[in-house]
């Protein structure tokens, strides 16, 4: 039983960590991440309970590698939260595969939306000044994207009129990419891949300069590439030198990108780990094959510590790669090119 100086105590923490997040002050990743491990035991009773069961209980929990991951398909039975009351959003994965939808809920919408975007301009300056382009047609017919969401964020920022979604519209959107790459106006073009191979093949240009990032998802619509197959056909038909790639999942409130070459760069609110392959319990060797395992501080209100269905590899520079998933686990939207 925790008093109430030990409860005042996590109170301060979680707000501490919500306030520095907002202001993208530098953060003590160990010391929040322990902070925050001690206020979702304490009051997430799915990840109390899995805690038990695995003995990562905080008596034993003395470091940042004691801390037990929750696999990732309990978002997909329970309801993770620390607060007992609904919360105003929930981001609802595809359900793409028939394993079930993944839920997770948001209760300050506006803290998700202000971490993607400091996250971004971490890597490529001011939202503002681009033109945003969003070809995501699987995720703009469905409801509780946090993708859609992120991206309709991005729109609001720009002050580019043009910025908008593309649902089906390809001619369209190829001659928006004319008219700003004569204009000499910087783009991000956020696609999913199926949709931007779509692009690709049927209205190939010269869109050299520009930031044409993939959010992975074939969605069943084309045949699985691996990632740099993918991307070469997209360098070829854009003439660009690299694709840029987001890293993201319902189940995650903060983002990964790369800027080419399959390395993911985290933000300083993640943590990816590998996993060996025979014990999900240790971790693998840097530039090992395994299954990731990812601390997001950003999810707060739910759980920061995710065994994910993925496989990679970590490096000692905290990037990671992702090469594929695990046999039978569920096919979703975000970075799913197979390695």
């Amino acid at each position: 039983m925790f008093t109430n100086v030990q409860e005042a105590n996590k109170i301060s923490a979680y707000q501490g960590i919500k306030e520095t997040l907002r202001s993208g002050e530098k953060l003590e990743f160990e010391k929040a991440a322990m902070d925050l491990y001690q206020i979702q035991y304490a009051h997430n009773p799915v990840y109390q309970q899995w805690c038990n069961y695995v003995k990562g209980t905080p008596d034993q929990v003395k470091a940042l590698e004691d801390i037990p991951f929750l696999p990732i398909d309990f978002f997909k039975q329970e309801q993770l939260s620390i607060f007992k009351s609904e919360a105003p959003l929930y981001f609802r994965s595809s359900g793409t595969g028939g394993y079930g939808q993944s839920k997770h809920a948001a209760y300050d919408p506006d803290f998700y939306d202000l971490r993607t975007q400091r996250i971004f301009e971490a890597s490529y300056g001011a939202i503002q000044d681009l033109c945003v382009l969003a070809l995501l047609p699987a995720y703009l017919e469905r409801e509780g994207s946090s993708l859609v969401r992120m991206a309709q964020h991005f729109i609001n920022l720009s002050s580019d009129p043009d910025s908008g979604f593309y649902l089906h519209d390809l001619k369209a959107l190829a001659e928006k990419l004319r008219c700003k790459q004569a204009e000499g106006k910087k783009v991000l073009l956020l696609g999913v891949s199926f949709a931007l191979w779509d692009l690709a093949e049927q209205f190939p240009q010269d869109l050299s300069g520009q930031i044409i990032m993939e959010t992975g998802g074939m969605k069943g619509r084309r045949k699985e590439l691996i990632r740099s197959d993918l991307h070469q056909i997209f360098k070829e038909a854009f003439q660009v030198e690299a694709i840029h790639s987001e890293y993201g999942m319902t189940e995650l409130f903060s983002q990964a990108y790369s800027p080419g070459a399959g390395r993911f760069y985290p933000p300083d609110s993640m943590r990816v780990y590998s996993r060996e392959m025979e014990d999900p319990f240790s971790r693998a060797a840097y530039g090992k094959t395994g299954g990731l395992n990812i601390i997001d501080l950003a999810n707060l209100d739910s759980c920061a510590f995710i065994e994910t269905q993925d496989l990679g590899r970590c490096y000692e520079d905290a990037s990671f790669e992702v090469l594929g998933r695990f046999d039978r686990a569920e096919v979703r939207g975000c970075n799913l090119m197979i390695g």
